[in-house]
């Protein structure tokens, strides 16, 4: 079977989506995953979400609470 360099699968792309988080991704994995994300409808969604959970627990961890 021949493997693609650049073709993940959507289980592959997440890991990738979620390393991102932890270490800024090689220059190969960086082109598969946007290669992967211009042609999936469901793995742009996870990333936006991630991305939501992100920013949600920045603002959570800055909030002082001084009402």
């Amino acid at each position: 079977m021949m493997r693609y360099p650049l073709r993940r699968s959507c289980r592959e792309a997440a890991a990738l989506i979620l390393a991102r988080e932890d270490r800024a991704l090689r220059p190969l994995e960086r082109v598969a995953l946007r290669l992967h994300l211009a042609v999936c409808k469901a793995c742009p969604n996870f990333a936006q979400e991630i991305t939501t959970m992100r920013d949600a627990l920045k603002a959570w961890r800055s909030y002082r609470g001084d009402d």
